[in-house]
């Protein structure tokens, strides 16, 4: 399998489960400033992802997969003995429920605004607002657990990234104790600690 990557987006989220998974993945850096972008092997990035947008997943059949949640889910299924996801029923729904926040109300809803130099500075205040009601949910909902569901899944990779992104914009944690023990321990599993490393190292490279 191949991972299209750039580093530190959130497509990092991938290769902490890959690496949780112990799977056999190529990454590939994507330069998402080159115009147009372009993959570190000279490949159009455009030809893989029409959109420009990582991660992308090539499977070992040949099969593109976009999307965050869709790849983290294809890569907990594809190894179930790491036990990323549950295989169905309700506990599945609530590793799937715990994805679709973290992608629409944190990582559109405040990170895509916070991080565009862009954005008007209206549309970064509200997502700061935003912000802080959600992170106010998540740290209520983290008190007196270790993990966003049960055992470390897929979600907790993701939502990692998220954190580290905040932790980029120099948001304040504490208001927020739970949520921060959260990120603390995370930051010292071992799937996290190496991709987080492996990852900033790229980036501080190509700054």
């Amino acid at each position: 399998m191949d991972l299209y990557f750039s580093p530190m987006a959130c497509s990092m989220a991938t290769r902490i489960a890959a690496y949780e998974a112990g799977a056999d993945i190529r990454f590939l850096k994507v330069d998402t400033k080159a115009r147009p972008k372009r993959v570190e092997d000279g490949t159009e990035f455009l030809a893989v992802n029409a959109l420009g947008q990582v991660p992308v997943l090539r499977t070992d059949d040949g099969e593109l997969i976009v999307e965050n949640a869709v790849i983290l889910q294809y890569i907990a299924d594809r190894f179930p003995a790491a036990g990323l996801i549950p295989a169905d029923g309700t506990e599945r729904r609530k590793v799937q429920s715990w994805l679709s926040f973290i992608g629409s109300e944190l990582h559109v809803g405040a990170f895509t605004a916070l991080l565009n130099p862009k954005a008007p500075d209206g549309a970064k205040a509200f997502a700061r607002e935003r912000l802080v009601e959600r992170l106010t949910y998540l740290d209520a909902h983290l008190k007196g657990r270790e993990f966003l569901a049960g055992k470390f899944s897929v979600a907790d990779a993701y939502l990692f990234v998220m954190l580290t992104w905040a932790r980029y914009l120099a948001i304040d944690f504490s208001p927020y104790p739970a949520l921060s023990a959260y990120r603390d321990r995370l930051q010292t599993r071992p799937s996290v600690a190496r991709a987080f490393d492996e990852e900033f190292t790229l980036f501080k490279a190509a700054a």
